[in-house]
């Protein structure tokens, strides 16, 4: 649950900022502090980097900077009650899915806390009818439905889950370097993406400027990389399939704080699957 309270905090701040400029420029501050701090936690913990663990960790950092871009992109469009949702339940089902299929057996009430955590991210998601008009762009066609925030969203939470499942396959016998090497994926999507914009002529956007907007980028990103640190050690002390339900039950706390920030109001359904939530965990947890 820790590292869902990180993340949580982390989207919403790194939506803030998003929201005054674009996602390429948040993450270019948000990245480079988040390596940073994964570095820093590799050498106090111990251990040391291998080739087979640190490929594993980068493989997982390019579909997690993947995610990342989009996932922002998404909270730029849409409001962040709908996209951190539909983005957890992306990121959920699929680490549940590998988890099953390599044996992981959960006893009756964790299992039932595990149906009850992935029914209250769902519900949490649910939008209201013309939320996805006022989510998507004025561009038509398959383009207006793919840059609308809700898809986005999904798209963004696919990547998250192949990260979770991937990072889980690193392994934990090298410390904290695999997160070191994911990390590094991150950072290699987004200079990726900086190169092919700068090769199109693309613009970046509003500069992230002031103390206050850039000191919001950099808690985000070290808020991220801590919650990265958190989920692995939970998915190596523990099953994929119950640490990344647990973990991606962070849209509960995003959702809290937009409607504190933003008054973004919460609708009957969305509370109804913040009780859910509360009621699996504790199923989770007493299990």
């Amino acid at each position: 649950m820790s590292a869902a309270l990180a993340y949580g905090v982390a989207d919403f701040l790194g939506g803030a900022v998003t929201r005054k400029s674009t996602a390429l420029r948040a993450l270019t501050w948000c990245v480079p502090i988040g390596l940073a701090v994964v570095v820093a936690s590799a050498l106090l913990s111990g251990g040391s980097p291998a080739p087979g663990p640190m490929a594993w960790g980068f493989t997982a950092g390019l579909s997690g900077g993947a995610g990342l871009i989009t996932f922002y992109r998404a909270l730029a469009r849409g409001p962040m009650n709908v996209v951190a949702p539909v983005s957890a339940l992306a990121a959920a089902v699929l680490p549940v899915a590998a988890g099953v299929a390599r044996g992981e057996r959960l006893d009756t009430s964790v299992l039932l806390g595990v149906l009850l955590c992935l029914v209250a991210i769902g519900l949490v998601s649910m939008e209201a009818d013309g939320g996805k008009e006022a989510a998507a762009t004025a561009t038509t066609g398959w383009r207006r439905l793919l840059e609308s925030g809700p898809v986005m969203a999904g798209l963004s939470g696919t990547c998250f889950g192949i990260f979770f499942i991937l990072l889980k396959e690193a392994g934990d016998g090298t410390g904290l370097w695999p997160i070191v090497g994911a990390r590094l994926g991150n950072v290699a999507v987004v200079a990726a993406a900086l190169l092919f914009l700068a090769f199109r002529g693309g613009d970046l956007g509003p500069r992230i400027s002031g103390r206050t907007l850039i000191g919001l980028a950099l808690l985000s990103g070290t808020l991220d990389a801590g919650a990265n640190v958190l989920y692995f050690l939970a998915a190596h002390g523990g099953m994929l399939s119950l640490a990344a339900v647990l973990t991606s039950l962070y849209p509960a706390i995003t959702v809290l704080l937009a409607r504190i920030a933003y008054t973004e109001r919460l609708r009957t359904i969305q509370r109804i699957g913040m009780a859910v939530a509360v009621a699996g965990v504790a199923l989770v947890t007493v299990g």
